[in-house]
């Protein structure tokens, strides 16, 4: 995996085979390949923070990146970022949105977060997420004002998707992101994520979190639909494809078995066709 003192692969490649490549394909160049170097840079410090070196190191790691990043908006961009200088100087990228980011990354290198109460959970969300959807909206060349807001709801609906997508992968190395007073009130033990996650009483631990993934998915679609359509198409693809993922874990349901739920290539196919055409 590449990280700051690796390689860098080229931003498309390392987006090549996701949701996300298939939305940002449909951008013009310079947009996409502004969306490509942003999506490598999250990709290289998410990579630090999973990997299974010490946290020591690993938080040395993004204390590099956290330089590389001051070095960037000082004009001395290292190699590593040299794909970002001209989205940051066209599109008006935030310093502060690439630090959220870090930001969120070194929460958890600093340790494997447990049932986060609610706040921490928001917290969490914004610098992982949001963030990355500040920086987005305005290569979209969405207005302040509602590319800040549309920034907040989407990224926060998206990364409620992937806590409850993610549930075994992440207690495999640790991890349990569903919030303290959702699985409390379900009755289950937090010392454990394996076993949380094994409780006959996860679904009522889910709940909330679906709840709240969805109250940000329909607050995102009002944002999207006052905003010019050209600037919200590919978070428009994003939307559709995380609110379809939502919506089949909840029909799968979190009992164990957990089968894993993948967006099928027809359907992204005609995610992205509607969106383009209607």
């Amino acid at each position: 995996m590449n990280v700051a003192s690796g390689p860098v692969q080229s931003a498309s490649s390392r987006a090549s085979g996701s949701s996300f490549y298939a939305a940002m394909r449909i951008l013009p160049a310079r947009q996409r390949e502004a969306m490509y170097q942003i999506y490598s840079f999250c990709r290289q410090i998410d990579d630090i923070a999973d990997c299974d070196e010490p946290r020591g190191v690993r938080l040395a790691k993004l204390v590099r990146w956290r330089s590389d990043i001051d070095a960037l908006y000082a004009g001395a961009a290292p190699i590593e970022l040299r794909g970002l200088v001209e989205p940051t100087r066209v599109f008006g990228l935030q310093k502060g949105d690439f630090l959220d980011l870090i930001d969120g990354m070194e929460m958890d290198a600093t340790g494997d977060i447990r049932a986060p109460d609610f706040s921490t959970l928001e917290r969490y969300c914004d610098r992982v997420a949001s963030a990355v959807g500040r920086l987005s909206v305005r290569v979209f060349g969405m207005e302040e004002l509602d590319g800040v807001a549309l920034a907040h709801h989407l990224g926060r609906a998206l990364q409620l998707t992937n806590i409850l997508r993610d549930l075994d992968e992440d207690a495999m190395i640790g991890r349990l992101y569903l919030p303290r007073e959702a699985l409390e009130a379900a009755g289950i033990a937090l010392a454990d994520p394996r076993a949380a996650i094994a409780h006959p009483n996860l679904s009522a631990a889910c709940r909330p979190v679906i709840d709240r993934a969805n109250t940000h998915f329909d607050e995102a679609a009002k944002i999207m639909a006052r905003a010019p359509r050209r600037a919200t198409r590919a978070a428009r693809i994003m939307g559709d494809v995380y609110r379809a993922k939502l919506a089949a874990l909840c029909a799968r349901g979190f009992a164990e078995p957990r089968l894993p739920v993948r967006t099928r290539k027809l359907a992204l196919a005609w995610i992205i066709m509607r969106n383009l055409v209607f």
